[in-house]
C-alpha cells in the first residue's frame, strides 16, 4: 500500500497547522515550532545565553505567547525577553 500524502487542512477545508504557523516562520525563521508530544505543540526561541521554550495545548495559544514574547522584533533574531 502507498504511502498517503501529508494533510493540507482537515475534511471541512479548514488550514492545517503548518498554514496557521506559516506567518510566523516567516517572520522568525530562527524559531522552531512543532509537536512538543503528549498533546502539546512547543516553541524554542534562541537567545544570546541559551534559548527559551514555551509549550501550550494548542496551536494557537502557543502563537499567541510567542507573538508576545517576540513583539516589536520583526526582521530581527526572535531573542526571547528574560
Amino acid at each position: 500500500m502507498p504511502a498517503r500524502p501529508p494533510r493540507r487542512g482537515d475534511r471541512a477545508g479548514r488550514a492545517g497547522p503548518g498554514t496557521a504557523a506559516r506567518p510566523v516562520r516567516e517572520e522568525h525563521p530562527d524559531v522552531i515550532i512543532g509537536d512538543g508530544g503528549f498533546g502539546t505543540w512547543q516553541a524554542r526561541i534562541p537567545k544570546s545565553d541559551g534559548e527559551t521554550v514555551i509549550t501550550r495545548y494548542t496551536l494557537r495559544e502557543l502563537l499567541d505567547k510567542l507573538g508576545e514574547l517576540t513583539e516589536g522584533r520583526s526582521g530581527q533574531p526572535s531573542e526571547a525577553p528574560d
